[in-house]
């Protein structure tokens, strides 16, 4: 009030210059401009404008690569001849290069002459910029004054009267509108040709960045380990500046090929997906093959707005058969990086969740690419976490085996027994070599522990006290059964040619 009470002196003794001598007060961030700009009517130069309020319908389709497809149809009215449609509420992070325009009314009467992206969106220094030469009125205290700004470089230069001023302290500025080449939002602008009806039903669809969707699942195990509930889940994430209301929602599974530029994003190497009209499923979600990916389509209509994150349920399958499969997998370093030669090197004996992906388990549907993270039910009836692991897509009557972490209670120990050279009368040498595995089990159960032994050359097994398979030109595997608080060895030779 001191500050706005000396102005007033200032100005009525006709020494207003002196301004520049006084400190400049606080400078609030509020700017106030009248726009005159109004939904679904023309503006004095004929442009028709259309909002979400002309919206009839939008269609949603997700990848699952950070970009989303939008269809949205709306209700307009233009004169015919030549005229210019303003689109907005859009996606800030569209591409403008993917949009596609039409009318589905009278497709083969309206056509596009020219197109428009209009992104210099409304902020406080922008709208500065362009009210340079012309006049605002500026708040100090309670005190209204009129100002022209001539200049905004490095600072500001105001004509108050007929004083030159700068340096001076305000509390807001007052615009009397929005300039027509600043915009509120994201805008997309046509030249439009109408030589058919006044009335349209448009539609404009277009590729959006900073829309993502991912699966996540939770397996509920029994607490016998022989059975499991799978629950998967939507998460949906908007960051791409627009709200998308009502909206048919269809996401796509798969890797999708991209032609991804250094210096910035590209979509045209993904074709437009038209979305389908899927009928109701008791499921949340009806899935249906796509080229080479898979389409999920909501079955009902969902609203994703901006900034959000959302969940949406994706499968329920219950009680379908799964088992514990625990797997030693020996290394070829091991024999010959001995950190303690002659003491036996420890394994970790990982821990496994198999199931197949089959509709007779109540299952079936291709599992999108996602992390699932696995509870096991206590001795008290509640349920604890037990670990987590990552799928990849997994369609449908294929096995999912989930690494949930190592076991507590069962040791393994190896080391190399012999090596032997034996004559050969033929190129090249001949090896023999004999390894022993000891399993110990500190459960209160049996088990049986999958050993996986890597081995090199053209070789055939000597000797072995348990049964093998060969599962690779270079491995052999081992199902060794463990008693309860018992010891099982595996001894096996094998002889190698190189």
């Amino acid at each position: 009030m001191k500050n706005a009470t000396l102005f007033k002196l200032l100005a009525a003794a006709g020494l207003s210059i002196l301004l520049l001598g006084l400190p400049p007060l606080y400078r609030s961030r509020s700017v106030f401009a009248q726009s005159t700009r109004e939904a679904a009517a023309p503006a004095g130069d004929g442009t028709v404008t259309t909002t979400l309020a002309d919206q009839s319908e939008l269609a949603l389709t997700v990848y699952n690569s950070d970009i989303a497809l939008v269809r949205d149809v709306r209700q307009i009215t233009l004169a015919a001849g030549d005229s210019r449609l303003r689109f907005m509420d859009i996606a800030a992070s569209i591409n403008p290069a993917t949009v596609h325009f039409r009318s589905l009314t009278e497709p083969a009467k309206l056509s596009v002459l020219e197109q428009n992206y209009e992104y210099d969106l409304l902020d406080p220094n922008k709208l500065l910029q362009k009210y340079v030469g012309r006049e605002v009125t500026m708040m100090r205290g309670d005190q209204e004054v009129k100002a022209t700004l001539l200049s905004d470089n490095g600072g500001q230069v105001w004509k108050i009267g007929n004083d030159i001023v700068t340096n001076i302290g305000y509390n807001s500025l007052r615009f009397p509108e929005v300039p027509d080449n600043l915009y509120e939002r994201p805008t997309l602008l046509w030249s439009l040709e109408n030589s058919g009806a006044r009335k349209h039903k448009v539609e404009a669809s277009y590729m959006t960045a900073n829309l993502s969707w991912s699966a996540d699942y939770v397996l509920n195990v029994a607490k016998d380990e022989t059975s499991g509930d799978l629950d998967g889940w939507v998460t949906l994430v908007n960051h791409s500046g627009a709200a998308f209301k009502n909206a048919q929602l269809q996401l796509v599974a798969g890797d999708v090929h991209r032609d991804l530029p250094i210096n910035g994003r590209n979509f045209k190497s993904l074709a437009q997906v038209d979305t389908v009209n899927a009928a109701l499923a008791p499921a949340p979600f009806q899935q249906e093959s796509f080229s080479e990916y898979h389409l999920y389509s909501l079955n009902r209509r969902t609203s994703i707005f901006d900034q959000e994150s959302k969940q949406i349920s994706l499968l329920n399958a219950s009680r379908f058969p799964l088992r514990k499969v625990y797997v030693v997998n020996g290394q070829n370093y091991y024999y010959r990086q001995a950190a303690q030669p002659g003491a036996p090197v420890k394994d970790p004996v990982q821990v496994f969740y198999k199931f197949k992906n089959e509709e007779k388990s109540g299952l079936g549907m291709p599992l999108p690419a996602g992390t699932i993270r696995v509870y096991q039910q206590d001795s008290r009836g509640g349920s604890l976490f037990a670990g987590e692991d990552h799928i990849d897509h997994t369609p449908k009557d294929e096995e999912v085996g989930l690494h949930i972490g190592n076991a507590f209670d069962i040791v393994a120990e190896r080391k190399q027994t012999d090596y032997k050279v034996l004559p050969s009368f033929l190129s090249g040498r001949v090896y023999e070599f004999e390894y022993e595995i000891t399993l110990r089990n500190h459960k209160d159960s049996p088990i049986t522990v999958e050993v996986n032994e890597p081995i090199g050359g053209d070789w055939e097994m000597v000797s072995s006290t348990y049964k093998f398979t060969k599962t690779a030109a270079f491995a052999a595997q081992f199902d060794v059964p463990v008693d309860k608080d018992g010891t099982s060895v595996l001894k096996y030779r094998v002889r190698v040619k190189y």
